[in-house]
């Protein structure tokens, strides 16, 4: 039994909401509290329409969110946020709902997309421990272009040079 199976769509509208409107519905657009219901979605009956009565605009429980005109119902969404907490690789996610890598790829990479753009990039400070670094030493394909860049008479300019020695005077020995 897939994961989906067990959500359920109302639940899941009922948890945006909650999430979404702590103190009551507002407009995404201008953020009027006055609002009134314009019954349900068509396709998705649990899914709520409204209209501003400031601006006028019609929304409803996912307008303006990284769920609206999206192919997969919520309860995928949903289930994908609550695998992707459990540290599950796309793979695996993809498995429990069903879906492709690739579909269960594009789905985690909107998904961080949105809480990054909600809750801002991360700022480090203090001291901050990493695993591995990755330094692109030249350009591949290209060794012609190393070569000019590392000999200092080989034409790089000036500003290559500077480059290079700079590179030459942070370069920390290694004891191999």
């Amino acid at each position: 039994m897939l994961l989906t199976g067990l959500l359920d769509d109302a639940k899941c509208y009922e948890v945006v909401r909650q999430m979404r409107w702590p103190e009551g519905v507002a407009c995404p657009y201008c953020k009027a509290s006055t609002v009134s219901k314009q019954g349900r979605d068509e396709r998705q009956p649990e899914r709520q329409d409204y209209r501003c009565k400031a601006c006028l605009r019609y929304f409803d429980d996912l307008s303006e969110t990284i769920f609206a005109g999206r192919h997969q119902p919520l309860q995928v969404w949903i289930g994908c946020l609550y695998l992707m907490g459990l540290n599950l690789s796309n793979r695996q996610i993809g498995q429990e709902l069903g879906l492709g890598e690739a579909d269960a790829q594009r789905m985690t990479e909107q998904l961080r997309e949105g809480v990054v753009a909600v809750q801002g990039e991360a700022v480090l400070s203090g001291e901050v421990e990493f695993d591995e670094a990755y330094v692109v030493a030249g350009h591949k394909g290209q060794p012609g272009e190393v070569k000019k860049r590392a000999d200092p008479g080989g034409g790089g300019g000036c500003r290559e040079n500077r480059a290079a020695r700079r590179l030459r005077k942070r370069s920390l020995p290694c004891s191999a």
